[in-house]
C-alpha cells in the first residue's frame, strides 16, 4: 500500500512536492505518536505524568546506540521516494525485495546468523527473480532494448533502490539487536529512532530542496494523496518495528510476498502497467524465493528445539528409545527432557 499510494501522490500532481519535506514530516509523526504512547504509560507506571521521567526514558541510558539506525533509515526514506519518482511501482516493489537478500548477508556479518543450503539458494533464486523483472518486456529490437535498458533515468532509479536495500539490511539488523537486546519499551525504542531521525531529515531539507522551499514553502505540491503517503511511511515504520520484535522474518516475507501481488494488480489498473510474461516469471520466482526462505528458517528453528537422545539414556533406563527428546524446566526451574520410548515416556533431568 505504501508503495502505491507514494507513487500515486507524485503523478496526480503536476507540481511535485519535495520528498524530503515528506520523510521529516513522517518522523515528526511517527515520533509525536510514540511520545504519546510512552507519556501514557509513564504516567501509569508512576502515578502521574512526569517530563522528567519521559526525558529519562527517552533520552538516557543508551540511547546513542539509536543514532546510527536513524541516519541510515532517513537516507533510505529519501532514496525511496527518488526510486518510486523514476520507477514503475510495481518494479520499485519487486526490485526492492532485494533488501531480503541486503539483511540475510548482513545478519550473517553482523549477527553470526547461520544459513542453511537451502536458504542460500532460496536468495539466489530471488536474485534472478529480480533481473528477470528488470528485461524490457518488448525485444523485437536489440538496440531498443539496450536502450531501455540503459535508460538514465531507470539506471538511477535501480541504483537508489539498491542503495536503499543495503542501508535497509544494514539499519534493520542493527535495530533488531538493539530491540531484542534492551529491557525498554518497543515505544520508547520508537521515539528515540523518530527523534534522532528528525536532525538529518531536517538537514536533508535544508541541503537538498532549501532554496526551493524558501521560494515555494515547506508544503509545496502537497495533495491529500501526499499525506497519505507521509501517514503510510510512518505507520509502516511502526509495524516493521512490531514485527521485529515479536514475530520473525518468516511472517515478515509472506507480508511481502502478499505485498508484491497486490502491488502488481493494482499497478495495472490504477497506472496502466503492462505485465510482460518475463516480469511475471521474475515476480512469481521472487514469491517463490521468499516462501522457501521462510519454511527453511522454520524448520531450522524447529529442529533447534529437539535435542539428541544418546545410546547412553537408552541403556541407563532399558527402553529402546525410538523417538526425540524436547527440553523444557521442572517447576524448579531445572532443564529437563521429555522422552518418548517404546514402553513408557520417561523425563530426565539435566544436571
Amino acid at each position: 500500500m505504501l508503495v502505491l499510494v507514494m507513487r500515486y501522490s507524485r503523478v496526480t500532481s503536476d507540481t511535485p512536492f519535495y520528498a524530503s519535506t515528506a520523510v521529516l514530516m513522517s518522523e515528526l509523526t511517527k515520533f509525536t505518536i510514540c511520545l504519546f504512547i510512552t507519556a501514557k504509560t509513564s504516567a501509569a507506571e508512576h502515578k502521574r505524568l512526569s517530563v522528567r521521567h519521559i526525558c529519562n526514558d527517552i533520552l538516557g541510558g543508551d540511547s546513542w546506540k539509536i543514532l546510527i539506525p536513524a541516519g541510515l533509515y532517513t537516507i533510505q526514506n529519501n532514496l525511496q521516494y527518488t526510486a518510486v519518482t523514476l520507477l514503475d511501482a510495481a518494479t520499485f516493489q519487486v526490485t526492492y525485495q532485494l533488501k531480503i537478500l541486503t539483511t540475510a548477508l548482513c545478519a550473517v556479518m553482523m549477527l553470526g546468523t547461520r544459513l542453511s543450503t537451502q536458504q542460500w539458494l532460496s536468495l539466489v533464486a530471488l536474485t534472478l527473480g529480480v533481473i528477470l523483472v528488470q528485461i524490457p518486456a518488448d525485444r523485437s529490437n536489440t538496440a531498443g532494448s539496450m536502450l531501455s535498458a540503459t535508460d538514465p533515468s531507470q539506471l538511477l532509479g535501480l541504483m537508489s533502490v539498491f542503495v536503499a536495500c543495503v542501508l535497509s539490511g544494514l539499519a534493520g539488523v542493527y535495530f533488531e539487536k538493539v530491540l531484542k537486546g534492551s529491557r525498554k519499551s518497543i515505544w520508547v525504542r520508537n521515539a528515540q529512532l523518530a527523534l534522532f531521525s528528525i536532525m538529518p531529515a531536517l538537514f536533508g531539507v535544508l541541503i537538498v530542496d532549501g532554496p526551493d522551499i524558501r521560494q515555494n514553502g515547506f508544503f509545496y505540491g502537497y495533495t491529500a494523496w501526499t499525506w497519505g503517503a507521509i501517514a503510510c511511511q510512518a505507520m509502516g515504520g511502526l509495524i516493521v518495528s512490531v514485527v521485529v520484535k515479536y514475530a520473525d522474518n518468516i511472517l515478515k516475507g509472506f507480508a511481502t510476498s502478499i505485498s508484491i501481488i497486490v502491488s502488481c494488480v493494482a499497478s495495472v489498473w490504477i497506472f496502466g502497467f503492462h505485465i510482460s510474461p518475463l516480469f511475471l516469471a521474475g515476480a512469481a520466482l521472487v514469491i517463490y524465493a521468499t516462501y522457501i526462505y521462510g519454511r527453511s528458517e522454520h524448520r531450522r528453528k524447529s529442529a533447534a528445539e529437539v535435542l539428541p537422545v544418546t545410546a547412553d539414556d537408552s541403556e541407563q533406563h532399558g527402553q529402546p528409545v525410538v523417538a526425540i527428546g524436547r527440553q523444557s524446566q521442572d517447576d524448579e526451574g531445572i532443564p529437563m527432557v521429555s522422552i518418548h520410548g517404546d514402553a513408557k515416556d520417561t523425563e530426565l533431568k539435566l544436571q
